[in-house]
Parts: structure tokens; C-alpha cells; sequence
């Protein structure tokens, strides 16, 4: 078994519980998380591994894959989205506002960074399996075993914490390096997150 193997092993373990959902106990979302992350191993350019909080109800709890929606293998042209969306298994094709902004973002960029959360699964509120709750301090704690296994495996040059959850775990689990915190998208913060994210790819 290599290293992402492991990794995705690792990751298909938790339980559902009440109050979440893991979405890689579903070996078609684990396979979809396995072609994004080999693609993402297998990219030229500079490494930048950005930080969210936890996947959404209408986004990756539905592909597998942390910042994305089932539309935006349709909707946008970055090379990426063109080359896995054929690969995919998704059933339920919604929009999730974040995924689009960034995906429009990164499509008329053409950078490419690796997603990834501080808690890589979906939390919810109990009982409600659809909606989104912000993960707590234990589940981000929880969070950075996963987090340091991605990185071994990528080695970013630059990681960036998205959003308060992402900023706080990124730099928990990187104490000793420089962590960029950059405003999440939603909620009116685009301008400052296409700011943020083109300040990481023109610094050194």
C-alpha cells in the first residue's frame, strides 16, 4: 500500500455519528478524493495547500472533493475540473456558492492550489443531516492528524488557512512555518479572498 493508500484508508475510517457525516465511508466519494489528490500530486507550478474549515452539505460532503460542487465540472474550463470531472462519481449535481466562487476564480487564474479542511468531514447539527455547522474546537484538534498526512504527501511551498477554522488548525498543525490567513469568499468576502489568494502566487 504507497502513501495515499494509507492515507485514504486512514481517512474512510470514522464512524458516522449524529452530528456527522463521513462522507468517505462511500467508496465512490473515497474514489473521487483519490483521482483529485492523484491529479493534485501529479501538478506542475508552485504548491499551495489552502486550508478551509469542513465540507459542505451541497458540496464535498456530495463529491469527495474539499471546495467543489457537482456543477463546476460543467460550468467552468480550468484544466483540472476538465481532465477529473470524466473520472467522477456524483450523483447529485448541486451549486454551493463557495465552490463557484472560487472555481470562477481559479478558471480565469489558472492556478492551481490543494484543498483541503481542518475538519475533513461534514459536520452538521444533530438530527439534520442537511444543513452546515461549524466544526468544533475538539473536531479541529482531531483534524490535524489529517492535515499533516496530506502535507507529507504534497509538501507545499505555501500554506494559507481560509476562513477562522482553517487559519486556526493550519497553524496548529504547522507551528514552525508560515501560515497566510485568507478571508473566505463567502458572505461578501470575494474581492478579499482574490486578494488574498493573488498575493500567495506572486510572493516568493
Amino acid at each position: 500500500m504507497d502513501d495515499l493508500e494509507a492515507f485514504l484508508t486512514t481517512l474512510s475510517k470514522p464512524r458516522n455519528t449524529g452530528v456527522m457525516k463521513n462522507p468517505y465511508r462511500q467508496p465512490e466519494l473515497l474514489g473521487n478524493l483519490r483521482q483529485y489528490l492523484r491529479a493534485m500530486l501529479s501538478q506542475p507550478g508552485k504548491r499551495v495547500l489552502l486550508v478551509g474549515e469542513a465540507l459542505g452539505f451541497k458540496g464535498g460532503k456530495l463529491t469527495g472533493i474539499p471546495f467543489s460542487s457537482g456543477t463546476i465540472y460543467q460550468r467552468f474550463d480550468h484544466p483540472l475540473l476538465q481532465a477529473l470531472g470524466p473520472q467522477l462519481q456524483i450523483e447529485t449535481l448541486e451549486s454551493e456558492n463557495t465552490a463557484t466562487i472560487v472555481w470562477d476564480y481559479l478558471s480565469r487564474s489558472g492556478h492551481t492550489p490543494l484543498f483541503w479542511n481542518a475538519y475533513p468531514f461534514h459536520p452538521h447539527p444533530k438530527g439534520q443531516p442537511n444543513k452546515n455547522r461549524a466544526p468544533t474546537a475538539k473536531e479541529v484538534q482531531q483534524g490535524n492528524r489529517y492535515l499533516r498526512l496530506l502535507a507529507e504527501l504534497y509538501r507545499p511551498e505555501v500554506i494559507a488557512g481560509v476562513g477562522g477554522k482553517g487559519q486556526l488548525c493550519a497553524r496548529r498543525a504547522f507551528p514552525n512555518q508560515q501560515v497566510h490567513a485568507i478571508r473566505h469568499p463567502s458572505y461578501g468576502g470575494k474581492a478579499d479572498f482574490i486578494r488574498g489568494m493573488e498575493s500567495l502566487y506572486s510572493a516568493n
